[in-house]
Protein backbone atom coordinates (compact mmCIF):
# COMPACT_ATOMS: atom_id res chain seq x y z
CA UNK A 1 0.00 0.00 0.00
CA UNK A 2 0.87 3.33 -0.64
CA UNK A 3 2.66 5.25 2.27
CA UNK A 4 2.97 8.77 3.64
CA UNK A 5 5.64 10.47 5.95
CA UNK A 6 7.14 13.71 6.83
CA UNK A 7 9.73 15.97 5.07
CA UNK A 8 12.18 18.30 5.63
CA UNK A 9 10.11 21.55 6.95
CA UNK A 10 7.22 19.46 8.01
CA UNK A 11 5.30 18.59 4.25
CA UNK A 12 4.24 15.19 3.12
CA UNK A 13 5.90 12.94 0.87
CA UNK A 14 4.01 10.31 -0.70
CA UNK A 15 5.63 7.08 -1.55
CA UNK A 16 4.30 4.64 -3.86
CA UNK A 17 5.28 0.70 -4.10
CA UNK A 18 5.43 0.74 -7.67
CA UNK A 19 8.87 0.90 -9.04
CA UNK A 20 10.03 2.39 -12.52
CA UNK A 21 10.88 -0.38 -15.34
CA UNK A 22 14.17 1.22 -16.51
CA UNK A 23 15.32 4.81 -15.75
CA UNK A 24 17.92 6.64 -17.28
CA UNK A 25 21.11 5.19 -15.47
CA UNK A 26 22.04 8.93 -14.08
CA UNK A 27 18.88 9.46 -12.18
CA UNK A 28 20.65 9.02 -9.27
CA UNK A 29 22.95 12.59 -9.55
CA UNK A 30 19.10 13.88 -9.23
CA UNK A 31 17.68 12.36 -6.42
CA UNK A 32 17.21 15.14 -4.36
CA UNK A 33 15.60 17.58 -6.94
CA UNK A 34 12.03 18.92 -7.20
CA UNK A 35 9.71 19.30 -10.23
CA UNK A 36 9.26 22.79 -11.20
CA UNK A 37 12.55 23.81 -9.40
CA UNK A 38 14.16 25.40 -12.79
CA UNK A 39 17.30 23.47 -11.55
CA UNK A 40 17.60 20.72 -13.99
CA UNK A 41 17.77 19.72 -17.28
CA UNK A 42 17.16 16.00 -17.29
CA UNK A 43 13.74 15.67 -18.27
CA UNK A 44 14.53 11.67 -17.91
CA UNK A 45 15.03 12.53 -14.31
CA UNK A 46 12.44 15.15 -13.41
CA UNK A 47 9.53 15.72 -14.93
CA UNK A 48 9.59 18.88 -17.22
CA UNK A 49 8.27 21.51 -18.18
CA UNK A 50 4.77 19.50 -16.57
CA UNK A 51 6.52 19.64 -13.18
CA UNK A 52 3.06 20.68 -10.93
CA UNK A 53 0.60 17.15 -10.86
CA UNK A 54 -2.64 17.59 -10.57
CA UNK A 55 -4.79 14.40 -8.98
CA UNK A 56 -8.35 15.57 -10.34
CA UNK A 57 -11.17 13.29 -8.66
CA UNK A 58 -14.87 13.76 -9.18
CA UNK A 59 -17.95 13.81 -7.63
CA UNK A 60 -20.74 12.23 -10.41
CA UNK A 61 -24.03 12.73 -8.70
CA UNK A 62 -26.51 13.22 -12.25
CA UNK A 63 -25.48 10.46 -13.27
CA UNK A 64 -23.78 9.18 -10.52
CA UNK A 65 -20.74 7.24 -11.29
CA UNK A 66 -18.94 4.99 -8.71
CA UNK A 67 -19.40 3.88 -5.01
CA UNK A 68 -21.42 6.09 -2.86
CA UNK A 69 -18.61 6.52 0.00
CA UNK A 70 -15.87 7.81 -2.55
CA UNK A 71 -14.93 10.13 -5.31
CA UNK A 72 -13.61 8.76 -8.21
CA UNK A 73 -10.51 9.14 -10.81
CA UNK A 74 -10.83 12.24 -13.43
CA UNK A 75 -6.72 12.07 -14.20
CA UNK A 76 -3.52 12.83 -13.20
CA UNK A 77 -2.46 15.88 -15.09
CA UNK A 78 1.17 17.59 -15.83
CA UNK A 79 0.69 21.30 -15.28
CA UNK A 80 3.46 23.37 -16.93
CA UNK A 81 4.26 25.12 -12.96
CA UNK A 82 2.50 28.15 -14.12
CA UNK A 83 -0.98 26.98 -14.43
CA UNK A 84 -0.85 25.59 -18.77
CA UNK A 85 -0.92 22.81 -19.94
CA UNK A 86 0.74 20.61 -22.85
CA UNK A 87 -1.58 18.25 -24.44
CA UNK A 88 -1.36 14.93 -26.56
CA UNK A 89 2.66 15.25 -26.76
CA UNK A 90 3.04 12.50 -28.93
CA UNK A 91 0.58 11.12 -31.44
CA UNK A 92 2.36 8.00 -32.15
CA UNK A 93 1.52 6.53 -28.49
CA UNK A 94 -1.60 7.41 -28.32
CA UNK A 95 -2.70 3.93 -27.56
CA UNK A 96 -6.45 2.30 -27.85
CA UNK A 97 -6.19 -0.40 -25.50
CA UNK A 98 -5.41 0.45 -21.81
CA UNK A 99 -7.35 -2.85 -21.08
CA UNK A 100 -5.32 -4.61 -23.15
CA UNK A 101 -1.40 -3.16 -21.95
CA UNK A 102 -2.84 -3.35 -18.20
CA UNK A 103 -3.49 -7.71 -18.74
CA UNK A 104 -0.49 -8.04 -20.51
CA UNK A 105 1.40 -6.45 -17.81
CA UNK A 106 0.05 -8.97 -15.52
CA UNK A 107 -1.57 -5.52 -13.82
CA UNK A 108 -5.02 -7.04 -13.39
CA UNK A 109 -6.09 -5.91 -10.27
CA UNK A 110 -4.75 -2.09 -11.10
CA UNK A 111 -7.75 -2.49 -14.26
CA UNK A 112 -10.39 -3.85 -12.04
CA UNK A 113 -10.09 -0.85 -9.52
CA UNK A 114 -9.63 1.40 -12.33
CA UNK A 115 -13.32 -0.23 -13.43
CA UNK A 116 -14.62 0.83 -10.27
CA UNK A 117 -13.01 4.46 -9.25
CA UNK A 118 -11.72 5.40 -12.63
CA UNK A 119 -14.96 5.34 -14.56
CA UNK A 120 -16.97 7.98 -17.12
CA UNK A 121 -20.22 9.43 -17.09
CA UNK A 122 -20.58 9.85 -20.71
CA UNK A 123 -18.50 6.88 -22.43
CA UNK A 124 -17.28 3.89 -22.22
CA UNK A 125 -14.20 3.29 -19.58
CA UNK A 126 -11.81 2.53 -22.36
CA UNK A 127 -12.46 5.75 -24.50
CA UNK A 128 -12.20 7.63 -20.91
CA UNK A 129 -8.75 5.80 -20.45
CA UNK A 130 -7.30 6.00 -23.67
CA UNK A 131 -8.24 10.25 -23.40
CA UNK A 132 -6.34 10.71 -20.12
CA UNK A 133 -3.37 8.56 -21.52
CA UNK A 134 -2.61 10.72 -24.86
CA UNK A 135 -4.23 13.62 -23.43
CA UNK A 136 -1.80 14.12 -20.60
CA UNK A 137 0.43 10.83 -19.89
CA UNK A 138 2.38 11.26 -23.14
CA UNK A 139 3.11 14.85 -21.82
CA UNK A 140 4.94 13.48 -18.75
CA UNK A 141 8.44 13.82 -19.57
CA UNK A 142 9.86 11.30 -17.48
CA UNK A 143 7.31 8.62 -19.13
CA UNK A 144 9.36 9.35 -22.73
CA UNK A 145 10.44 5.89 -24.23
CA UNK A 146 13.56 7.02 -24.81
CA UNK A 147 13.78 7.24 -20.73
CA UNK A 148 13.72 3.51 -20.42
CA UNK A 149 16.83 1.46 -19.91
CA UNK A 150 14.99 -1.09 -21.38
CA UNK A 151 11.78 -0.77 -23.08
CA UNK A 152 8.45 -2.73 -24.85
CA UNK A 153 5.30 -0.97 -26.34
CA UNK A 154 3.00 0.82 -24.11
CA UNK A 155 4.95 -0.13 -20.94
CA UNK A 156 5.08 3.77 -19.85
CA UNK A 157 0.98 3.39 -19.93
CA UNK A 158 0.79 0.97 -17.88
CA UNK A 159 3.24 2.97 -15.37
CA UNK A 160 1.25 5.71 -15.52
CA UNK A 161 -1.52 4.23 -14.55
CA UNK A 162 -0.82 2.18 -11.73
CA UNK A 163 0.75 5.17 -10.32
CA UNK A 164 -2.46 7.20 -10.97
CA UNK A 165 -4.25 4.51 -9.12
CA UNK A 166 -1.83 3.99 -6.37
CA UNK A 167 -1.58 7.80 -5.74
CA UNK A 168 -5.71 7.92 -5.59
CA UNK A 169 -5.67 5.59 -3.27
CA UNK A 170 -3.56 8.05 -0.38
CA UNK A 171 -6.56 10.89 -0.89
CA UNK A 172 -9.89 9.55 0.34
CA UNK A 173 -11.23 12.89 -0.33
CA UNK A 174 -15.05 11.25 1.34
CA UNK A 175 -13.28 10.48 4.18
CA UNK A 176 -11.01 12.90 4.66
CA UNK A 177 -14.23 14.80 4.31
CA UNK A 178 -16.87 12.71 6.86
CA UNK A 179 -14.10 13.10 9.63
CA UNK A 180 -14.83 16.83 9.77
CA UNK A 181 -18.33 16.12 9.91
CA UNK A 182 -19.25 16.90 6.32
CA UNK A 183 -21.49 14.14 4.54
CA UNK A 184 -23.65 14.20 1.36
CA UNK A 185 -26.85 15.95 1.72
CA UNK A 186 -29.90 16.64 0.11
CA UNK A 187 -30.97 19.22 2.04
CA UNK A 188 -27.78 20.85 3.99
CA UNK A 189 -25.35 23.24 2.51
CA UNK A 190 -21.77 23.99 3.65
CA UNK A 191 -19.53 26.47 3.98
CA UNK A 192 -16.76 26.18 0.97
CA UNK A 193 -14.00 27.22 3.81
CA UNK A 194 -14.88 24.65 6.09
CA UNK A 195 -14.58 21.74 3.02
CA UNK A 196 -11.18 23.37 2.17
CA UNK A 197 -10.01 23.60 5.52
CA UNK A 198 -10.84 19.71 6.15
CA UNK A 199 -8.99 18.83 3.39
CA UNK A 200 -5.94 21.12 3.26
CA UNK A 201 -5.41 19.76 6.98
CA UNK A 202 -5.81 16.32 5.92
CA UNK A 203 -3.18 16.69 2.88
CA UNK A 204 -0.90 19.44 3.43
CA UNK A 205 -1.28 21.18 1.12
CA UNK A 206 -4.32 24.02 -0.18
CA UNK A 207 -6.41 21.80 -2.53
CA UNK A 208 -9.17 23.43 -4.86
CA UNK A 209 -13.06 22.69 -5.18
CA UNK A 210 -14.58 23.15 -8.47
CA UNK A 211 -18.54 23.68 -8.57
CA UNK A 212 -21.12 22.68 -11.18
CA UNK A 213 -24.55 24.59 -11.70
CA UNK A 214 -23.37 27.05 -10.06
CA UNK A 215 -23.05 25.53 -6.17
CA UNK A 216 -22.27 21.79 -6.23
CA UNK A 217 -19.44 20.23 -5.30
CA UNK A 218 -18.02 17.96 -8.46
CA UNK A 219 -14.47 17.92 -8.75
CA UNK A 220 -11.46 18.50 -6.87
CA UNK A 221 -7.32 19.32 -7.49
CA UNK A 222 -4.83 18.15 -5.44
CA UNK A 223 -1.45 19.84 -6.63
CA UNK A 224 2.34 17.42 -6.08
CA UNK A 225 6.08 18.19 -7.03
CA UNK A 226 7.79 14.87 -7.92
CA UNK A 227 11.37 13.75 -6.62
CA UNK A 228 12.41 11.68 -9.74
CA UNK A 229 10.65 9.91 -12.43
CA UNK A 230 6.99 9.57 -12.19
CA UNK A 231 6.38 6.11 -10.87
CA UNK A 232 9.19 6.12 -8.18
CA UNK A 233 6.23 7.48 -6.59
CA UNK A 234 7.98 10.94 -4.28
CA UNK A 235 4.94 13.14 -4.70
CA UNK A 236 4.93 16.04 -2.28
CA UNK A 237 1.82 18.00 -1.88
CA UNK A 238 1.86 21.80 -2.77
CA UNK A 239 -0.28 24.12 -3.94
CA UNK A 240 -2.07 24.27 -7.02
CA UNK A 241 -0.15 27.21 -9.36
CA UNK A 242 -2.83 28.51 -12.20
CA UNK A 243 -5.95 27.37 -11.03
CA UNK A 244 -8.61 28.72 -8.94
CA UNK A 245 -12.58 27.50 -7.59
CA UNK A 246 -15.29 28.79 -9.33
CA UNK A 247 -17.62 27.57 -6.42
CA UNK A 248 -19.77 30.05 -4.39
CA UNK A 249 -19.03 30.53 -0.35
CA UNK A 250 -21.76 28.13 0.24
CA UNK A 251 -21.92 24.68 -1.99
CA UNK A 252 -23.97 21.93 -1.90
CA UNK A 253 -22.42 18.44 -1.79
CA UNK A 254 -25.41 16.41 -2.90
CA UNK A 255 -25.55 12.18 -2.49
CA UNK A 256 -25.10 10.00 -5.08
Amino acid sequence: MPSISKIAGGALTVFLPFTFAGTHETCADTSDEISCSGSSTNTCCINSPGGLFQQVQFWDTNPSTGPSTSWTIHGLWPNNCDGTYSEDCDPSRDYTDITKLLTNAGQTSVLDYMQTYWVSDDESNEDFWDHEWKTHGTCISTLNPSCYTTYSTGEEAVDFFTTAVDLFQTLPTYTWLANAGITPSSSQTYALSDLNSALESAFGAPVILLCQDTNIVYEIYYGFNTKGPLPDGNFIPVANTGSTTNCPDTVQYPPK
